[in-house]
């Protein structure tokens, strides 16, 4: 019986230690979401930059406030582009997506995140100054409501899905056309108030 009951106990000893290893890095993921949440600071994930020779492009990343009370982002500065804005994209009447402006920026509760992403909201720049190519790395400078501001760099990738074209006749709305090929360009917006 000895024999029998030592390598059930041993297989049921293995499988113990393999889970409770499985939960210990779970939980170590669950703790690293978790710090950057309550670090005491603004943080950046994955921050990223559409490459493009000229006209606009945009920035993407997971914004996280570790701070103890909400922010408000406001503005968005890089050299790469000398006009940015902070843009979210709805849902149309016409049943597409369009992209404007948000007015009064994008408010992040205390440890909670802004995900900017393609489609979704994001930083565009609408004046590139010089082209933008894989494995370039922009600077960007953020400032909150409250003047305080935070940098970082995000490193310039080739993406061809979410390509933004500019529609006139909705007055600074950005059409969000999935399958088009050429890229508005800044002299698209002379004329128009921003």
């Amino acid at each position: 019986m000895t024999t029998v009951r030592t390598p059930a106990r041993l297989t049921a000893l293995a499988a113990i230690a393999a889970l409770s290893l499985a939960a210990c890095a779970s939980d170590s993921n669950a703790e690293t979401s978790a710090d950057a949440a309550t670090s005491g600071e603004i943080t950046i994930t994955d921050p990223w930059v559409k490459t493009a020779e000229s006209g606009m492009t945009a920035a993407f990343g997971t914004l996280v406030n570790g701070t103890d009370e909400a922010v408000t982002l406001v503005a968005a500065e890089t050299p790469a582009s000398s006009m940015n804005e902070l843009h979210e994209t709805l849902s149309d009447a016409s049943g597409g997506m369009s992209m404007s402006e948000k007015e009064g920026g994008f408010e992040i509760a205390a440890g909670e995140s802004l995900v900017l992403e393609p489609g979704g909201n994001h930083i565009m720049l609408m004046d590139v100054a010089e082209p933008i190519e894989a494995g370039d790395e922009v600077e960007f400078t953020l400032t909150f409501a409250d003047d305080s501001t935070f940098e970082f760099t995000a490193d310039a990738k080739d993406y061809t899905g979410a390509q933004e074209s500019y529609a006139p006749e909705h007055d600074m709305d950005m059409e969000m056309d999935m399958d088009a090929s050429p890229e508005a360009t800044a002299d698209e917006h002379a004329g128009h108030d921003h």
